[in-house]
């Protein structure tokens, strides 16, 4: 069925396609445009179901980390060694790559540093007896300590007067970024409908069928880029897991420079535009949040609001001015799905919280799944 398409646009948008991309988040993106650069004259289609990106893509903290010191600890109980330098090394290109494709300038990129804060003096302890483990097996990826130790400089309270410094971490402006790859890809003739909802597909020997909830149509080839919410099309182990976020009105005099972790990486904040963005709290209720409903919960925001009262800006007066979400897909291994599923179709999903760092190359390595 065709809605009351004209035949000019049943001519234009949706016939002799010869790639679909399901999703305008950063894998989405990245993965058109490296199709575009393989295939200069294909015709190239993305479907997105929200009015903007869906998922994560623009609704994350821009933070350009790869894995504080006490994640990266947690990881090595569930991951070999080699695992992890595997996992820090492709979020570390994937920075880059997003980087070198959209310039430090048009997404703020800015390398301020990332600081963990802990609660207890004794998880401080246990992470600095591993810290000098965790720092050599980085040193062959940054050839300089990734980690070290700095005393509580921005006055927050009610924590280890140390926090431990990631040298290397950076942030952006989520926004910028998400802008400047849709331009990207709209320049490169590349063609993007939204609030378009695929439904289900169905190869059929050269080409699939793609149903969505307003119309069906072919492709030769389809790539799946819904990361959370890859299990309502494909049979992969994603769970998504929802982040709730919250960013207070303007602060005057807003010290606080670099990106925030406390609690495992449970919690982040940082200072965009003199405002706190704070987000967090997933591990209050792990069942709870993994859904695909975009919203947030008392137990969650009234955590959010204790935290940045008694730790982060305990002697301010601090409103907040908006709250929102954001769905990622996780599971019980921080790799990427990347694969070919079957003759005509491909995915690239679960990207473990880790979008703005591994979306770039997660997107390439999807295009480049077709050689």
């Amino acid at each position: 069925m065709m809605l009351n398409f004209s035949y000019w646009e049943l001519k234009e948008w949706f016939t002799a396609i010869d790639f679909t991309v399901v999703g305008s988040g950063i894998v989405g993106l990245n993965c058109a445009l490296q199709l575009r650069k393989m295939h200069p004259k294909a015709k190239i289609l993305i479907l997105e179901k929200g009015m903007l990106p869906q998922g994560a893509s623009t609704k994350n903290a821009g933070f350009a980390c790869f894995g504080s010191l006490s994640e990266l600890i947690d990881d090595l109980n569930t991951h070999t060694e080699e695992e992890v330098v595997s996992l820090v090394k492709k979020r570390w290109e994937g920075l880059q790559l997003l980087r070198t494709i959209l310039g430090d300038k048009n997404i703020d990129f800015q390398q301020n540093k990332g600081y963990e804060l802990f609660l207890t003096t004794e998880l401080y302890e246990s992470c600095l007896a591993q810290k000098s483990k965790i720092n050599e097996l980085l040193k062959p990826l940054f050839s300089s300590e990734v980690f070290k130790v700095d005393d509580n400089k921005f006055g927050f309270q009610n924590i280890h007067q140390q926090y431990i410094t990631n040298q290397f971490e950076g942030q952006l402006d989520t926004g910028n970024m998400a802008a400047k790859l849709l331009e990207k890809v709209v320049s490169s003739g590349i063609k993007i409908v939204n609030n378009i909802q695929v439904k289900n597909f169905i190869e059929n020997n050269e080409q699939v069928e793609v149903e969505t909830n307003q119309f069906t149509f072919n492709t030769k080839k389809l790539f799946v880029a819904t990361n959370g919410f890859a299990n309502q099309l494909l049979n992969e182990s994603v769970q998504p897991a929802r982040a709730q976020v919250l960013i207070t009105k303007p602060i005057k005099n807003l010290h606080i420079k670099g990106t925030f972790h406390l609690d495992k990486g449970y919690y982040y904040f940082r200072n965009i535009d003199d405002r706190i963005l704070f987000g967090g709290g997933r591990n209050l209720d792990f069942k709870g949040e993994e859904t695909t409903d975009f919203g947030q919960t008392a137990i969650i925001q009234n955590k959010l609001e204790e935290i940045l009262k008694t730790i982060i800006l305990p002697n301010t007066e601090v409103e907040i001015e908006h709250r929102w979400s954001g769905i990622m897909g996780v599971g019980n291994q921080k790799k990427a799905i990347v694969k070919q599923l079957s003759n005509n179709v491909f995915c690239g999903v679960r990207l473990g919280g880790m979008g703005v760092a591994i979306g770039s190359l997660v997107g390439k390595e999807l295009a480049e799944l077709l050689d």
